[in-house]
């Protein structure tokens, strides 16, 4: 068009913050830094404008109850309030989509009044084969591996049929990172050759 881009605005992505059962409620404040004097600002000033994933919610060390109790507010109104090392209270915008995710029984974590203000719920469920398969083959590309059909049927065939083994999305990701480090362990190039799927399939699918 001929117009030159004020380059004060540059072009960027939305932030996406994921955490596990690492968090706490003290990663939900500002962290001050009394030796450099600086505060680092919690997880979700950081998703702000973006989301912020909770993953495998309800194995952190906080209860699930506190943890939800403690977005009641910012969810409501649309704002936080977060506290200076001074005690002073500060308020900032709260535009961050919470999403919450588990494999555990939300009926478990939280009562049917906490689970109302959720107020959209989606249930992932397992893969059919052709979903299985379509998630292999990505893997594959991300992970820079030839992806072949017959290894696949073979995977499925000898691991998963003859165990009566329900499918799970995470499967193929965690399958093939265990067949590339047994690859690089044994110095040879990571393919979907059968001995390294039985070897990574041994090693990942345990005897209980």
């Amino acid at each position: 068009t001929g117009m030159i881009p004020d380059p004060r605005w540059v072009r960027i992505k939305r932030p996406m913050i994921m955490v596990g059962g690492e968090l706490t409620l003290a990663g939900l404040d500002l962290v001050y830094d009394d030796v450099n004097k600086y505060y680092e600002a919690p997880f979700q000033v950081k998703a702000n404008g973006g989301m912020f994933l909770i993953d495998d919610f309800g194995r952190q060390q906080v209860r699930p109850r506190d943890l939800l109790n403690r977005w009641i507010v910012p969810l409501e109104k649309g704002v936080d309030f977060l506290t200076l090392a001074t005690g002073r209270k500060i308020e900032v915008p709260f535009f961050v989509l919470i999403v919450f995710s588990t494999n555990l029984d939300p009926r478990d974590l939280v009562d049917e009044a906490f689970l109302r203000r959720i107020r959209h719920k989606i249930e992932i469920g397992d893969p059919t084969y052709d979903e299985f398969r379509e998630i292999f083959k990505r893997v594959c590309a991300a992970k820079g591996i030839r992806y072949d059909e017959q290894a696949l049927a073979y995977l499925l065939k000898e691991w998963y049929i003859n165990h009566d083994r329900p499918l799970r999305a995470v499967h193929p990701r965690d399958i093939i990172s265990q067949l590339i480090d047994i690859a690089v362990y044994l110095n040879r190039p990571p393919a979907l050759t059968k001995d390294l799927i039985d070897r990574a399939c041994e090693s990942y699918f345990v005897k209980l």
